[in-house]
């Protein structure tokens, strides 16, 4: 087994060489991180498990930028393959399966980690579980750093502001449509039965029947049924601000779409390989008797967690070993400037009030 070389002191400068790995890269959402990645400038290895999938994902990609290597085999040839790098980010879904053995190699390695989950499961595993490991090792570990997980996360912190803490952060989200992928399925079958919500300072099961509402959208959106909602945004928001309730909502359409096993997956629209998707993040923040809201609108769920990931990526390698133990996006620093670098290309904001 590879030594642990990851003390912040002796590693910040080589890192700032090393490459950007994307674990899964040849995935449906793992090709948007590896495009958002090279846009800001990082140069990036590509690793999966199928070499045919990379090559073909990636056609122009040279040879020693490809990796192989699986997540069920040989523990110190994961660690070895992390250890060219300075920063991992995971993209392979069901993360509950992909997420401790990356987690653990990246320790070994002594580099940082990132990942693109919306598992409740494995993004309340990595605060509880790895955070300690993490910053012992002058290491960061950010999961959920997609549009479930960092988008109402930094919404929420960037209208915070100057209060200690909230009564409550209601999320609601809206989509035209939901056409999931592949992997979307097979986590969803993977974590059955193991969503929460964040309710009286825990979390717990969700009810029994679902609660619903309706709730006036800003345009195109405008009102629309709602229902509660698992969303991963409850852990990353429940992690770092001290609030005993954080319901999540989302309109129904999008959950209908989901659900039905004929919806078929995400058609690229655009060059980028965006689908037409539209989506709305809509945060209200309450304390005592006011409130402050924020919104995101942008198109592609998928897609937007690409830029999302690159942010989070580059603000943790500027650190150079400042940012340690499990952390939130919304914890990357300051969370407003986090959200603006990706506007107005992918988020149309609004912090009107």
């Amino acid at each position: 087994m590879i030594e642990n070389t990851s003390t912040a002191s002796s590693s910040s400068s080589s890192a700032a060489s090393r490459p950007v790995l994307v674990y899964g890269a040849a995935g449906h959402t793992g090709r948007f991180v590896v495009q958002a990645l090279r846009e800001q400038g990082h140069a990036v290895l590509l690793a999966g498990r199928d070499l045919g999938k990379l090559q073909a994902a990636f056609p122009d990609a040279p040879a020693d930028q490809l990796r192989v290597q699986g997540l069920d085999g040989d523990a110190a040839a994961l660690t070895a393959l992390l250890a060219e790098s300075a920063l991992v980010v995971n993209c392979a879904g069901p993360f509950a399966d992909s997420a401790p053995q990356l987690l653990q190699a990246a320790l070994q390695a002594g580099v940082h980690y990132v990942d693109v989950s919306a598992e409740q499961p494995t993004a309340r595993e990595v605060f509880g579980q790895w955070s300690e490991r993490f910053t012992a090792a002058g290491l960061c570990a950010a999961p959920a750093v997609a549009f479930y997980g960092a988008v109402g996360d930094l919404l929420a912190t960037s209208v915070l502001g100057d209060w200690p803490g909230a009564d409550a952060i209601e999320l609601h989200i809206a989509l035209d449509s939901w056409h999931p992928t592949e992997g979307t399925r097979k986590t969803g079958v993977r974590n059955a039965g193991r969503h929460v919500v964040y309710a009286n300072g825990q979390f717990q099961a969700p009810p029994t029947v679902s609660p619903r509402k309706t709730w006036a959208f800003a345009a195109p959106f405008g009102e629309q049924a709602v229902v509660g909602f698992s969303s991963a945004d409850a852990v990353t928001i429940a992690h770092h601000i001290r609030v005993p309730d954080v319901p999540a909502w989302m309109n129904e359409t999008p959950l209908t779409e989901l659900r039905a096993a004929d919806t078929p997956a995400p058609v690229a629209v655009d060059a980028s390989g965006r689908s037409a998707q539209r989506f709305l993040v809509e945060v209200v923040v309450r304390r005592g008797g006011e409130e402050r809201r924020a919104s995101a609108s942008g198109q592609d769920i998928y897609a937007i967690t690409g830029p999302l990931a690159a942010q989070a990526v580059g603000r943790i390698l500027a650190a150079r070993g400042g940012l340690t133990g499990a952390m939130s996006a919304g914890q990357l620093g300051d969370a407003r400037s986090f959200l603006q670098a990706l506007a107005p290309r992918y988020l149309q904001l609004d912090f009107g009030g």
